[in-house]
């Protein structure tokens, strides 16, 4: 028997015990227990530590090394209440997943007295090997060292792995010559800059705003599958997708599954990442059945944007590992199941101030209603100037095969507002030829309060096609990927916007240096950016041929392939946006660049070569099988002397599986060729794109097309692979 039909009988099977997830009691009662937050820090630090963590935290000034050492002791104190033996930096290097290696207290000093021990100096700083982890070219083999420093803003934590006990320190991770090597402190970065330039426009409106953090609710969607069918499956093991697979009779057409009854395995294994998640602090609130069968989503409730970035990164290693409990595999990839929609991570985002104001959200009065639109339309401002950046930052192999169809936003980066506030801006836009005047105080009584709530429920449909929209009180960048760290898509959010509104600062400025009153200035500035920015709205469907027709006439960025889409990293305009602004260097930049170039060759290289391998030992053997009993039967019914009508039916069937092997064959072998041509290609950029157009476009499609036909011709019983019908519907 297959490993597809034992698959199949033990998802029925009683070897399939079910697991069950303990009672749990209010979240309330373990929610952060497994974080060092700062109630903890007040309960285990001295008086001195603790303020110095509390500078820090919300002043940003660094910790003395000597109260380091206060904070190290006060820590391990926590930890080794809760059975913790070892520590370990935790960190989020350019791999695309996080990074850890684990020390124990325990230590040995010179008289040989064995003690446990945790200093300032093991706390701040550690040292991984930079030249094992992506560099793009800034770190030779024979140039190891690089560094990991600790990130007071995000809180320890204590990660189980079955009973295993590990502190967990959130750190960077900086080369030994200073260059950033991970997701984290460049997000840093772009935060802090965003802080300086919203708070400068914010006191246009109120000087007691001193702070403004960027706020982020992520929303993550993936698939569960039964781990032993993912285990028939070579292309999901390898590569996190199915590369072949034909659709089966029922898929998501009936859209019974969209917010459906959640199957008790699933729920089960659900409950179980919650619980898991409410100990590290992950405030999620929502679980529900997404539109395509297998698929589901969860979120949280929003955090500060760093927060819930650590947060995100940290949730998928649990789904991920809690999921082998319950015999199941999560599938994270963009695109797992063609046919069926795909999953993303949609980033909301918007701007919080320290006096409890969201910048995004509509004011009751015509100055708070003001302070909106600044901020609103600097928005649309950013996205228009820095599409292609925004482009750039969720380009990846996996996302190119999601973007554009069933529910995930096209590849141009448009805005939708929603038709009351593009009202709104084409009022302001028309009186281009008039000045503005105190009696203008009528435009900013929006009264959006009531109107934008019951607007965005008529246009939610609509809004799925939009990369990036409004929903009311933020904004809704829908092109992120499921698989993606939210850190590379909200580091480029944050600094555009920085930049944006340091443009915007200079130019009121310089209006009020004229004589205008500053109401007045802050209005002229707001019209100019509508008027530069209004091709990037668009209120339709995104799907459409015609979108992409207007989309080229107004001049917008159509960067459909990643090769192509990450060149806006190393542009002029982003060498001088990243730099000017504090978040990358030039070298950097250069470097990412590289490395994402890299990650999407390797990865195409591997699904060429499952396709290779499962077509070569698995397709054809099938088909093949399945062709010799079909000419066995014709043989036999010829030598038995009947007509050729008694047969013909199947001479048919057997001339289409023997087309269908020639050609899948044929092809194979020409794409092991055109691998072989590109892998020589010296120049990064080049072998990227010609992984895309020789080898991913040039054959992908077609061999899976012929494929995907002999598995609806082969004999079911022949046949090795586990099913999208299998996949998606057994658990």
């Amino acid at each position: 028997m297959s490993l597809r039909f034992n698959a199949i009988s033990s998802i029925s099977g009683s070897e399939k015990e079910a697991v069950v997830v303990p009672a749990s009691s209010k979240i309330t009662g373990i929610f952060g227990s497994n974080v060092f937050t700062l109630k903890t820090a007040r309960e285990f630090l001295s008086e001195e530590g603790y303020k110095s963590l509390i500078t820090s935290i919300k002043g940003g000034k660094k910790i003395d090394r000597n109260v380091a050492n206060q904070i190290a002791n006060g820590i391990r104190a926590w930890a080794e209440s809760k059975g913790v033996t070892h520590y370990t930096h935790w960190f989020q290097p350019l791999t695309g997943t996080t990074a850890e290696k684990h020390d124990s207290f325990f230590t040995i000093k010179s008289d040989g007295t064995a003690i446990e021990e945790f200093d300032g100096a093991a706390l701040i700083q550690q040292e991984p090997d930079a030249s094992s982890f992506p560099s793009g070219g800034l770190r030779a083999t024979f140039e190891a060292r690089g560094y990991t420093a600790w990130d007071p803003s995000s809180p320890a934590f204590i990660l189980e792995i079955g009973q295993g006990k590990t502190l967990c320190i959130p750190t960077i991770f900086v080369s030994y010559t200073g260059e950033s090597l991970d997701y984290k402190a460049p997000l840093l970065k772009a935060l802090e800059t965003l802080n300086k330039s919203a708070v400068e426009v914010c006191n246009y409106f109120d000087k007691n705003v001193t702070k403004v953090t960027a706020t982020l609710g992520w929303e993550q969607e993936y698939f569960v599958i039964d781990e032993a069918l993912a285990n028939a499956r070579p292309d999901l093991i390898q590569c996190g997708r199915t590369v072949y697979g034909a659709a089966p009779a029922k898929g998501q057409q009936l859209e019974d599954h969209y917010f459906g009854s959640i199957p008790e395995r699933v729920y089960a294994f659900m409950r179980d990442y919650e619980q898991e998640a409410y100990k590290l602090g992950i405030p999620l609130r929502t679980r529900h059945n997404e539109v395509a069968p297998a698929q589901f989503e969860c979120a949280p409730i929003f955090e500060e944007v760093n927060i819930a970035v650590d947060h995100n990164t940290l949730l998928m290693d649990i789904m991920s590992r809690v999921a082998k409990r319950h015999r199941l595999v999560v599938l994270l990839h963009e695109k797992p199941f063609a046919g069926i929609n795909g999953s993303g991570k949609h980033n909301n985002w918007s701007m919080a101030t320290d006096t409890g104001v969201n910048l995004l959200a509509p004011g009751k009065t015509p100055k708070t209603n003001l302070m909106f639109l600044t901020f609103f339309v600097n928005t649309i401002k950013a996205v228009h100037d820095y599409a292609d950046i925004m482009r750039a930052a969720i380009a990846s192999a996996p996302n190119d095969h999601r973007l554009g169809a069933n529910e995930a936003p096209p590849a141009i980066i448009s805005v939708f507002v929603g038709q009351y506030l593009a009202k709104v801006l084409a009022d302001i836009e028309t009186r281009v030829n008039t000045k503005f005047d105190e009696q203008d105080e009528a435009i900013l009584k929006l009264d959006l309060h009531r109107s934008i709530p019951e607007l965005m429920l008529d246009n939610t449909d609509r809004n799925r096609t939009s990369p990036f929209a409004f929903t009311g009180n933020k904004f809704e960048f829908r092109a992120v990927g499921s698989s993606a760290n939210c850190a590379i898509s909200m580091t480029v959010m944050n600094t555009i916007m920085a930049d944006t509104l340091k443009k915007f600062k200079a130019e009121v400025d310089g209006l009020i240096e004229k004589g205008d009153k500053k109401e007045i200035a802050i209005m002229h500035v707001i019209q100019k950016y509508i008027v530069e920015s209004k091709s990037v709205l668009f209120e339709g469907d995104g799907y459409s041929d015609e979108w992409h027709h207007e989309a080229e006439r107004r001049g917008l960025p159509n960067l459909k392939t990643t090769p192509i889409a990450l060149d806006a990293m190393i542009t002029d305009k982003a060498k001088k946006l990243f730099e000017s602004n504090g978040v990358y260097t030039h070298v950097e930049l250069e470097a990412r660049h590289e490395i994402e170039l890299e990650k999407y060759i390797k990865k195409v290289q591997i699904e060429a070569r499952i396709m290779g391998d499962l077509a070569i030992n698995h397709i054809l053997p099938a088909a093949i099988k399945y062709q010799n009993e079909l000419l066995t039967n014709i043989n036999g019914l010829k030598a038995a002397g009947l007509p050729e009508t008694a047969y013909k039916s199947q001479l048919v069937m057997l001339t289409e599986v023997s087309e269908h092997i020639q050609v899948i064959h044929d092809k194979v072998h020409a794409m092991v060729e055109a691998r072989k041509i590109v892998n020589n290609m010296e120049d990064t950029r080049t072998k990227a794109i010609a992984y895309e157009s020789q080898v991913k476009s040039a054959f992908f499609d077609d061999i899976r097309y012929h494929v995907d036909k002999l598995e609806q011709l082969v004999d079911d019983e022949t046949w090795t692979l586990p099913k999208y019908r299998e996949m998606l519907f057994l658990r």
